[in-house]
């Protein structure tokens, strides 16, 4: 198969909006990269990393006639919609406040669905509501989708009509939360043509239709917290129960996970963890609820996500090594995807969206390149370019990160990346541990990310450490940090600086910890813990305290998940262990070490009040801390902060443990 080569932007200019089709005969020669002669870049552009697109969110409407991605532009949440022949942008949605903002979705090719929250205007009570809109694309119109009575899951979509005429929504009844199920236009005439197609079924709280649009399923649970399942084969049968699972048997609960319930079939798919820690896809019987043989696995890795086609049919699985693959089942598109790599000069691609084979999205990406989009016509052979995810950055400048198996002092194994900056060797470098967030069930992969790259950018060899309780390496390694936060997690931390200085790479005077989240917890614990090992840190959005975090979460999570899953992480088998042994608001007299900390003021996730009672009892133990308060969220959402943040990050790392 013969591909037309494919012209990549190489920065500059590369806003969406002028983004267009282009082949080798029509690019401009491309400028040499800003490299020194000792090999080291030039500094790129602290604004080139604040802002970008979420290219990987893209989406193809039905036929692959339209593509639409969201944008982040200064808080607020656009939806752009293009025509995919010719890439013209023909609309641009507002969907309200980044913070406000879900997801959308295709209905058909002129519809687009939004999910965005809305706070309530009854006075009795305050609550943040899920809404579904839908922009008709033809009309130019934006209106809502739902009840006037919905409760506060107003979004809960569980089947969209491939024609875009109508979607079927869960609602959950606010009293008692039992679900029904409604059909709803989407021509804007509200809720006056809405149809109950399912009443609720006594403890039913979400219903699952099939690949064509026939509620076949439900779940929920009694009052005593048991799962039950009903079932019907076909719109012309009544639900009968399947089965009553009791609470405590959290495997058969998990069973019944399940996806691929396709037209005219019992049977579907069931995710199941294995002995070794991998994640496999069973086949699962409906009627019965009962898992069959094994039908999708990985010799190697978890299945994390199964790609289906339009019908429901899996068309293949993503598993992450040490990065997201999409590994298709059809040999056709498999050898489809390795010509589009080889196309793009041989870069790791991914088909992220596939509309009926008559249209596709192609991501490349790499740990040393932010990435681009294109778009491929199969009929025609042809692979246009779209956009740059970091239109302002000559990927040719970047770093390219290597990952190594770290042990732990008592004897498990961490994979870790290491980002080494160009042109200053490879030893006795200023070195920044950076652990991810989360910090359950999350990981950090060799994908681009931005503040690994500015970092080496400006000199810093960059370490990303899986410390245990990472997910993505089986469940023993993840319930290895049940109730390990600030101790064993920590170990980690410091096994890995460790390792890096043991190898030569890292000058041991030269040892900071910068990361957001649970990482800028860590930071903040790592040079008031060790200050031996780090000599500065950098927090973002970091937890101060843990027992205020426990409480707050105690309120805002859902009362199920705080007591069965999040508690239990926290505190593993140790109920009688005391956070303030590892909480950074009770020892923050014990920093001796140069410490930045930003927060948000607007975060949901860790309180801003976690940071100024921090400010404050520092102030009142005379300790010296360097902060930033932005107007923000818990992640930056707006572009001329994230500048602001990464500047303060830089300067004050290049004070307190220069580069050069």
């Amino acid at each position: 198969m013969y591909l037309f080569k494919a012209f990549r932007r190489i920065c500059g200019g590369g806003a969406l909006y002028l983004a267009a089709a282009a082949s080798v005969a029509g690019a401009q020669a491309e400028a040499p990269p800003d490299i020194d002669a000792q090999g080291r870049p030039g500094k790129i552009a602290l604004s080139a990393f604040a802002q970008g697109l979420e290219l990987g969110g893209a989406r193809l409407s039905e036929t692959g006639k339209r593509l639409a991605i969201a944008e982040n532009v200064n808080g607020s949440q656009m939806v752009r919609v293009y025509d995919a022949d010719t890439l013209q942008l023909l609309k641009v949605i507002d969907g309200g406040k980044t913070g406000d903002f879900n997801w959308f979705a295709w209905a058909g090719d002129d519809r687009v669905l939004l999910s965005v929250m809305r706070e309530t205007d009854n006075a009795n009570y305050w609550a943040r509501m899920a809404r579904l809109l839908v922009f008709d694309i033809r009309n130019d119109s934006l209106s809502y989708v739902g009840l006037e009575r919905a409760s506060i899951d107003g979004d809960t979509v569980i089947h969209i009509d491939p024609a875009g005429d109508h979607v079927l929504l869960s609602y959950r009844n606010q009293a008692r939360f039992e679900a029904e199920v409604w059909r709803l236009p989407l021509d804007g005439s509200g809720s006056a043509n809405a149809e109950r197609i399912v009443d609720n079924e006594g403890d039913i709280r979400s219903w699952v239709a099939d690949s064509a649009g026939v509620v076949r399923l439900g779940l929920g649970r009694s009052r005593r917290g048991s799962l039950i399942v009903v079932y019907r084969a076909s719109a012309n049968e009544d639900f009968r129960r399947v089965t009553k699972i009791d609470r405590h048997d959290r495997d058969a609960m998990e069973a019944w996970d399940v996806f691929g319930l396709t037209e005219g079939s019992d049977l579907g798919y069931s995710f199941e963890e294995l002995e070794d820690g991998r994640s496999v896809v069973r086949e699962f019987d409906f009627r019965t609820g009962e898992q069959g043989e094994i039908a999708y696995e990985h010799s190697d890795w978890s299945i994390q996500r199964i790609l289906t086609d339009h019908t429901g049919v899996p068309g293949g699985m993503v598993i992450t090594d040490d990065r997201p693959r999409h590994i298709w089942f059809d040999p056709k598109i498999a050898a489809l995807q390795d010509e589009l790599a080889q196309a793009l000069g041989g870069r790791e691609v991914r088909i992220i969206a596939n509309a009926h084979n008559r249209r596709m999205l192609v991501l490349q990406t790499g740990a040393d390149d932010p990435g681009a989009l294109y778009v491929f016509t199969p009929a025609e052979q042809r692979l246009a370019f779209f956009a740059n995810l970091r239109p302002d950055i000559d990927f040719r400048l970047l770093s390219a990160g290597t990952a190594h198996d770290i042990p732990t002092r008592d004897g498990k194994s961490m994979r870790s990346y290491l980002t080494l900056p160009r042109g200053r060797g490879k030893s006795n470098l200023p070195l920044v541990v950076m652990p991810h967030g989360g910090p359950y069930g999350v990981r950090d992969t060799l994908e681009y990310d931005d503040w690994v790259q500015l970092l080496a950018n400006r000199g810093y060899a960059v370490l990303q450490p899986n410390f245990r309780g990472s997910g993505g390496f089986g469940a023993a390694f993840e319930k290895a940090g049940d109730g390990e936060i600030g101790r064993r997690m920590q170990d980690d931390l410091d096994d890995a600086t460790n390792w890096a200085v043991a190898q030569g790479y890292a000058d041991p005077a030269r040892v900071c910890m910068a990361g957001g989240s649970y990482g800028g917890y860590a930071a903040m614990w790592a040079v008031i813990r060790n200050p031996e090992i780090y000599r500065c840190a950098v927090s973002w959005a970091g937890v101060a305290d843990w027992d205020a975090i426990m409480a707050y979460d105690k309120d805002t999570l859902t009362r199920r998940y705080y007591k069965e899953t999040w508690k239990p992480k926290l505190l593993g088998n140790d109920n009688s262990f005391d956070f303030s042994d590892v909480s950074p608001m009770a020892q923050i007299g014990r920093l001796s070490r140069p410490l930045l900390i930003a927060h948000g003021r607007f975060d949901e996730r860790v309180p801003y009040s976690q940071h100024y009672r921090l400010v404050e009892k520092a102030g009142r133990l005379g300790v010296e801390l360097e902060t930033l308060v932005l107007d923000e969220m818990h992640s930056p959402g707006y572009a001329d902060n994230h500048e602001k943040l990464l500047d303060a990050m830089v300067s004050f790392l290049k004070r307190h443990n220069p580069p050069d």
